[in-house]
């Protein structure tokens, strides 16, 4: 995030005693009215998800778990441990879920992955995904933390991520028409152990890289700078957390998501389903659209009776009580044009390449690699090319290229 960009969120730092109490208050009203009302609406497991994306909002927050400023920074400069956290995230992940993937059940209930098809659609569309993150200054989950934490610029990201989502969802048919090949589960292929040792043996494999490439550019490995309590240690509640801390969190969290919704967990579903009813509330007939005439249930009913929707808001109201809990919940509304550009730009590229790659970061890369699927493979390569692109077209948009996961978090 340039620098100017960054004023949308960054102001004087808090003294270590204080917080701020009226948005604080309200995102925990929310939160406790929310899960109420879809206790008693929708039913428990819909009101504990409502809980679980509340706490991966503070994890994300507080950990400052970005994806996009993890990839940049090793794009630009070789520093690996956003990437490495990544790694360590993966590697719990396919522990945790490849057991319960194999057998089908988790806690007697049944499971199952997000496993998607393998081409060209997704190829095309992980690369301008990775393109979007760098623009629009962060991922999918990155969008909803960053936004919920008051990065004011990251409001428009997420309103042209939505818009693109949608539209996709009118040409999809045409790029699933493309060459690909059917979804590819490795644990149903390979079988547990050989994908469990395969995928464990690559996490280590790109940890160890990053490590290599680091110490060539800078002789050593490169710590993440992180602001202490006032006790000199990470704070739970008002953070920052360690990389590690966060890693650990999102997969334990998604490890939940799987046991309530059955699946893992996804984000950018939501922001199509979102788009498709504001176009439906202008006069737009997406019912007769292909995508969504396999969904019209889902079109017609309440969001709340999404999953995906109600972590996604959840995610935002946890982030706004870590920002809040931080004393580092204070928007700014004056951005720079070439900055809102490139949130519009970059939130378009991200929606549209969601739909396209059948996933987000999130939906396709962290919980796609650790369903087991193919796609999830093909995703992270593709977007991480679409990253070193997206990130040599930042300085033509004002917006930095070097900095540091803590910094900027997405």
């Amino acid at each position: 995030m340039s620098s100017s960009a960054s004023t949308a969120v960054k102001t004087a730092s808090p003294s270590p005693s204080s917080y701020n109490a009226r948005p604080l208050t309200i995102a925990l009203v929310l939160i406790v009215v929310g899960i109420a009302y879809l206790q008693a609406t929708v039913g428990p497991k819909q009101a504990a998800l409502a809980g679980v994306g509340a706490l991966l909002g503070v994890a994300l927050y507080h950990a400052a778990f970005g994806f996009t400023s993890a990839w940049r920074v090793f794009i630009s400069d070789r520093r690996g441990a956003g990437l490495r956290a990544q790694m360590v995230m993966l590697a719990v992940g396919v522990v945790l879920f490849f057991p319960a993937l194999a057998d089908g059940t988790l806690f007697g209930n049944k499971v199952v992955g997000l496993v998607s098809p393998v081409g060209v659609s997704v190829a095309f569309g992980a690369f301008i995904f990775g393109i979007g993150m760098q623009l629009g200054g962060g991922c999918a989950s990155g969008t909803l933390y960053t936004a919920g934490g008051g990065n004011t610029r990251m409001l428009v990201t997420l309103a042209a991520f939505i818009v693109g989502s949608v539209v996709a969802t009118a040409h999809l048919p045409w790029w699933e028409s493309l060459p690909h090949i059917k979804p590819v589960s490795l644990v149903k292929t390979w079988g547990l152990w050989p994908a469990l040792i395969a995928n464990l043996a690559l996490f280590a494999a790109i940890g160890a890289f990053t490590l290599w490439a680091e110490k060539r550019r800078h002789g050593r490995i490169v710590g993440v700078p992180m602001t202490r309590s006032a006790k000199g240690k990470p704070a739970l509640l008002r953070g920052p957390w360690p990389l590690v801390w966060g890693a650990l969190a999102l997969v334990l969290l998604n490890y939940a998501t799987l046991a309530l919704a059955g699946r893992p967990w996804g984000v950018t579903s939501a922001f199509a389903l979102w788009g498709a009813k504001a176009f439906m509330a202008v006069g737009i007939d997406v019912a007769s659209w292909p995508y969504w005439a396999k969904q019209v249930n889902v079109l017609n009913a309440p969001v709340s009776q999404d999953v995906t929707t109600v972590m996604d808001l959840g995610i935002i109201l946890g982030a706004l009580v870590a920002a809040s809990l931080a004393g580092k919940f204070a928007p700014v509304w004056k951005v720079p044009v070439r900055s809102l550009i490139a949130a519009i730009v970059g939130g378009l590229l991200l929606g549209y390449g969601a739909r396209l790659a059948y996933g987000c970061n999130i939906g396709a890369y962290f919980s796609g690699i650790i369903s087991g699927s193919l796609h999830g493979w093909l995703w992270l390569v593709a977007a991480f090319f679409g990253n070193v692109f997206g990130t040599r077209l930042r300085p033509f948009f004002g917006l930095e290229v070097e900095t540091t996961p803590r910094e900027s978090g997405c």
